[in-house]
């Protein structure tokens, strides 16, 4: 796979994997489609690395890395003084 490819694929794994997250969490989230990717790909690096450990390469991959995103981005809302429901405030 050439690099181009595999960055694409990335970024559209990273997509789909960061809105999983948004939609698991209720309530409103301020974050951008930039920062939706990111979140995403994230957490498919923690969920990457869990597998890895835990697995040996195989294993629930796209659920783990769902719950992964989901985690970090209540982190995300906690460190903006928000809870599980409410996002808190977005940063100036």
């Amino acid at each position: 796979m050439t690099l181009l490819a595999y960055i694409i694929f990335a970024v559209a794994s990273g997509l789909l994997v960061g809105a999983l997250a948004r939609l698991a969490l209720p309530g409103p989230d301020p974050l951008s489609l930039p920062q939706t990717i990111l979140l995403g790909v994230t957490g498919n690096l923690v969920a990457g690395a869990i597998v890895a450990l835990l697995w040996d390469h195989r294993g629930p991959g796209i659920l783990i890395a769902v719950a992964c995103s989901s985690a970090i981005l209540y982190f995300v809302r906690r460190s903006r003084g928000g809870g599980l429901r409410d996002p808190g405030q977005t940063p100036r």
